[in-house]
């Protein structure tokens, strides 16, 4: 599979990562099938912030009201492990479940995409960069 991206929203992601580099950020990616054409910010409400990330579910369901209101569609979501790579981490193999979402993943000064294939599986997902 294969995912088109722009490299200034891609930056606009990596800048996000960059302003927050000792907890996890978490932001929405919006688009059509097959191109992320927007990220909106979301708060991280997690707990521990520090090791893992819960998407503001006001936020969640603010993106999808737009959405079926005929605004872009919610594709995914993406966030950054501040100690550890652009891979799944253990935490968000049991956290993946919304199966069909693309999970963009930032760590180590790389990023990563990730198609959440089922419940507790992902698969890597070519991401063209514009």
């Amino acid at each position: 599979m294969k995912v088109r991206i722009s490299s200034a929203l891609l930056d606009a992601i990596r800048a996000h990562a960059a302003e927050e580099p000792d907890w996890e950020v978490c932001g929405l990616l919006l688009g059509v099938p097959g191109q992320i054409s927007g990220a909106r910010r979301a708060a991280n409400v997690s707990p521990s912030p520090a090791d893992s990330f819960e998407i503001d579910p006001a936020a969640l369901f603010a993106a999808i009201r737009a959405e079926r209101a005929g605004g872009p569609k919610l594709l995914g979501h993406y966030h950054s492990h501040p100690s550890g790579g652009a891979e799944p981490s253990e935490r968000d193999v049991m956290m993946a479940r919304d199966v069909g979402r693309l999970w963009l993943i930032l760590g180590n000064g790389e990023e990563r995409l990730w198609l959440v294939a089922e419940p507790g599986r992902f698969e890597t997902v070519h991401a063209l960069i514009e």
